[in-house]
Parts: structure tokens; sequence; C-alpha cells
């Protein structure tokens, strides 16, 4: 395992023990408590992660079997059925079941997808709903939607910690999605490459993109993983940008895969 993934994969575990807290102060009354994401409670929020994870283990297994392709590939043609609806769907239905078995499978799934990723060999890539994905890609994909629905659950209960500067994989990704984002939006990405220089947490500067574009970003990473995940208006961040591109990007941000989010209204 290469110290990438090593790395990755222990954020991903630090972000999801720190929510695994939380969902357990909130205990059985705190299950049902509703989120800001219109329609989700704690318990699909959980359920949805732990149902992730699961999804993401079948696929990093599919190469090891002729069964194990054939489970990664019914899970394709039920998404192809229902292509806006089959994630929400699998969420749903596993947030029925007792409070118990749900915390049992995330935590089992959490686990299963550490050893499967682990275990993916060097340089082969895993199948997802979009492009094949690294062991790496996914761990990232992982952290960044762990991330934004635990910001989901703190609300929820009240309470959202300090950010860290584990918050440099969601960082990275929002920048590395530039160009889906504007796809999703059905728009050509502008050709040129932007600046983006954040102040992370802990008052280290991050930076992409070439130093003398002339499209640019910056301010604070905590807004801007905020916005590329939704979690918060832009009119409610402290970003700056530079040039009608760089504005525009911010207003259409999302690092997540699927169709554009509905975002979240200006407070």
């Amino acid at each position: 395992m290469t110290d990438l993934l090593q790395g990755l994969l222990d954020d991903l575990a630090a972000e999801t023990d720190q929510l695994a807290a939380t969902v357990d102060e909130l205990g059985e009354i705190g299950w049902a408590a509703v989120t800001p994401a219109p329609g989700w409670s704690v318990a699909t929020t959980v359920a949805h992660l732990a149902w992730t994870d699961e999804v993401a283990v079948v696929a990093a297994h599919s190469h090891g079997s002729p069964e194990a392709k054939q489970a990664w590939d019914d899970i394709v043609l039920a998404a192809i059925a229902d292509p806006l609806g089959y994630v929400d769907a699998g969420a749903f239905e596993v947030a029925e079941l007792p409070r118990d078995e749900v915390l049992n499978r995330w935590a089992a799934g959490r686990a299963g997808l550490r050893a499967a990723l682990t275990a993916l060999p060097a340089g082969q890539k895993m199948p997802w709903f979009g492009p094949p994905m690294s062991a790496a890609s996914m761990a990232t994909a992982r952290f960044m939607e762990t991330w934004a629905h635990a910001l989901d659950v703190y609300d929820a209960a009240g309470q959202r910690p300090a950010p860290t500067d584990r918050i440099k994989h969601v960082a990275h990704l929002g920048v590395r999605t530039r160009n889906f984002a504007y796809s999703v939006h059905e728009e050509e990405p502008p050709a040129e490459e932007f600046r983006v220089e954040l102040t992370a947490p802990s008052g280290e500067v991050w930076s992409w993109g070439p130093e003398d574009a002339a499209q640019r970003v910056s301010g604070p990473a905590y807004d801007f993983c905020l916005l590329v995940t939704q979690r918060v208006n832009r009119a409610d961040t402290a970003l700056i940008a530079v040039g009608a591109d760089a504005e525009h990007w911010l207003g259409i941000a999302q690092a997540f895969a699927g169709p554009p989010g509905p975002g979240r209204a200006a407070s």
C-alpha cells in the first residue's frame, strides 16, 4: 500500500470515527432527527454512507471471480434502470432497518472498504458508476462524501466540530472536478486553468494551477469545501473570485457525482 493511500484511509477513518461518535451521542431519539438536506434524517444519512461503502466493496472485488463480476453487473443494471433514484432508494431502504443493524452494517462496510482498497493491486482500477477509479481516487471520493454528509448530521445535532486540515482531500477534489461541474450543466469549460489559493484551517496555504492565471479563486479552504459539496450558498462564503469565469465556476461547482445539486439557500 502506498503512503498516499495509507494517509487517505487514515484520514477517512478519523473523519468517520468523529461522525460515529456524534451519531452515538444522538442515540435512539436523535436517529430520526432531520438534517438540513431536504427529506434526509440522521438515519438516512448514515444508511446512505453504509450502503455506498458496501457497493464500493462489491466494485473493488469485481475482478476476483465471475460471481463477483456478476454482483457488480447487477448493481450497474439496477442503476441504469433508475439513474436518478437508485442511490437514494438504497439509502432509504437501509434506513428502514433497526438502528443497531444499520450501525453494524456501517461499521462492517467501513472495515470492508479499507481491506478491499488495501488489497487492490497497484495500478489496477475498480469500476464505478462513472469512470473506473484507483484505490486512492475511491478513498478520496469516500472521504469527500463522508465529510459532507457528516456536516448534515452535525447540524442536526447542533454541534459542528472545528475543521481540520484533513479537508485538503475535499479541496483537491473540488479543484479537480472543475470541468465536470461545467459538463453537468451542459456548458463548455474554459480552456485555461484557474489559479486556486486556499487558506487551510492550520493557516497553511494550498494552491493549484498556474501562478500567472488570469482567473483566480482565493479564500478559506473550509468555505471552498463547503461550497463544492453544496453545504453553503456562494453568498455566504468569504471566497474571492477574480474574473467572470472564476465567479461563474463558484456558482456551479460540485465535487460529487451525479446531476447538479439544489445547493443551499443563502442565510
